[in-house]
């Protein structure tokens, strides 16, 4: 149950900021789920993929990707990712989560900084800045199973000159492609030790991600987004506390 209620926290996230809901997924998998650290963050990678995937496909149906930039953001974020899975497959566990608390840090800083009615001005298209943007944060993703759209968004909003408007829907099926390579690489080398993924608890948490993600655009229409980002942000840092204090230090 409260697997559950974490999945449909990560979703509501995702409605209401278009990112920062897949930074929970492996918290919810390693505390609620009681998932070994290797098996929760490969595990993240498939249900970041999985609901991204979903929200992608809305935004497409809407017309709300751009695909150029899925490509040109993607292919590296891809490399990248599998490097990302290579690297978190032969590292101790401890370290993977301490990069994985600084990311919480960064992303409830950003959390914070950010207005939620803000404008942000789209460039011309940075090429090269793109593609080691997209490498960096598809390693990112590989190495501790998140999908990185508090990166991702503003990366195509300066660097490849996205609107807005378009920059999240393009920015979930970025994060759909990269998180996917992520998974298979994991799966691969955690199936090789005679390692079981749980499928089951997988698809719960999919699936009420998905559920949530349509209240998180619910509240999203009705609530002040300032001190929600706030409110977020907060959570982040005591979440990356939890993180720190139970299963790395």
């Amino acid at each position: 149950m409260g697997a559950i209620l974490g999945a449909i926290l990560i979703g509501i996230s995702l409605g209401v900021f278009g990112s920062g809901g897949s930074i929970l997924t492996v918290p919810v998998l390693l505390y609620l789920a009681n998932m070994p650290a290797n098996m929760a963050i490969a595990s993240s990678l498939l249900i970041v993929a999985l609901i991204s995937l979903f929200g992608g496909a809305l935004a497409t149906h809407k017309r709300l990707v751009s695909w150029r930039h899925v490509w040109l953001f993607g292919l590296p974020g891809m490399l990248g990712a599998y490097g990302g899975a290579w690297a978190g497959t032969a590292v101790d566990s401890r370290i993977q989560l301490l990069v994985f608390v600084v990311l919480m840090i960064i992303a409830a800083v950003m959390m914070w900084r950010k207005r939620g009615n803000q404008d942000t001005q789209p460039s011309d298209i940075k090429m090269l800045r793109i593609t080691l943007d997209g490498l960096i944060v598809g390693a990112i993703t590989g190495f501790v199973g998140v999908g990185g759209g508090f990166l991702i968004v503003p990366a195509l909003v300066l660097l490849g000159g996205v609107p807005m408007y378009l920059a999240i829907g393009t920015s979930l099926m970025i994060i759909a492609l990269k998180s996917f390579v992520g998974f298979a690489k994991y799966y691969t080398a955690l199936s090789a030790q005679g390692l079981q993924f749980d499928w089951h608890t997988i698809a719960i948490v999919t699936i009420a991600g998905i559920v949530g993600s349509f209240a998180g655009a619910w509240i999203s229409a009705r609530l002040p987004r300032d001190k929600l980002q706030k409110g977020f942000a907060i959570f982040l840092i005591v979440m990356a506390t939890v993180v720190l204090t139970q299963s790395v230090l």
